[in-house]
């Protein structure tokens, strides 16, 4: 079982469309796949028409036990589940702040979930709290969505410091470009700039297109809207890319964190 996390700690970076079209991707090759809406927004619940169950809370979370699972629902999609958000996420990091453990409640649960599912998606928040440590700790990848302007880039550069700080593993950082327009100059420069600079830069860019956009109307993964369309082929050839990834760490004996 592989975890792999969207995270930015910047906003409207496009890493719910991510997490969406990855999980539905994976789901698509037969993969047994769960996502975890970790937003309050909610946003990639709302694109599979899924809402919280009654009942449904952030302090599932914080108990050391399986119980938030009993809230993961079906989609409409083959061997695809996801655990929704719930507008009370917006209050775990103070909650996480009050209990033991603070920075490994996320991986218990997700070692109760391992033995159900092959690969787990994450759909973070865009914020750098406690949330965000038990998140780097648990994900084997952290996919990071980069738009080619200068304060994407920034954003990024001062998640990979924290991680120096903090003792992570700047390994598990792999960004990507996101919401990519050829036709602008910065774009076009800071692609350049980085392609020779990042060496953790994955090759797969995600374009700035009206279909990946419409998903909001439709409420469907673009794979599913337009199968055909080259964003679609992007996010294909991008889980290609994190299957390797992590194929790799178990061809090297890379442990699980």
């Amino acid at each position: 079982m592989s975890v792999v996390a969207c995270y930015s700690s910047k906003g409207g970076v496009g890493k719910t469309a991510a997490a969406v079209n990855l999980s539905f991707a994976a789901a698509e090759r037969g993969i047994r796949t769960l996502l975890l809406d970790l937003d309050q927004q909610g946003a990639a619940s709302f694109y599979f028409r899924v809402r919280p169950a009654k009942g449904h809370r952030a302090r599932w979370f914080m108990d050391g036990t399986p119980r938030a699972l009993r809230f993961v629902c079906e989609t409409d999609y083959a061997d695809l589940h996801i655990l929704p958000a719930h507008i009370s996420y917006r209050k775990l990091d103070t909650m996480l702040g009050s209990v033991r453990r603070a920075k490994r409640r996320l991986g218990d649960l997700i070692e109760y979930a391992a033995k159900d599912y092959e690969l787990i998606f994450l759909d973070c928040p865009p914020n750098l709290g406690l949330v965000a440590e038990n998140i780097f700790r648990v994900a084997d990848t952290l996919l990071v969505p980069l738009i080619p302007t200068t304060l994407s880039k920034r954003t990024f550069y001062q998640v990979d410091e924290f991680f120096e700080r903090s003792g992570y593993d700047r390994a598990k950082l792999r960004p990507f470009f996101s919401m990519v327009d050829v036709r602008k100059r910065m774009h076009r420069d800071t692609r350049t700039e980085l392609r020779a600079s990042e060496p953790r830069l994955l090759a797969t860019e995600i374009p700035l297109c009206a279909q990946v956009e419409a998903m909001g109307t439709f409420r469907e993964p673009v794979l599913r809207g337009f199968p055909g369309h080259r964003s679609s082929q992007a996010f294909r050839d991008l889980l290609r890319e994190v299957i390797a990834i992590q194929e790799s760490k178990r061809a090297t004996g890379v442990p699980h964190c």
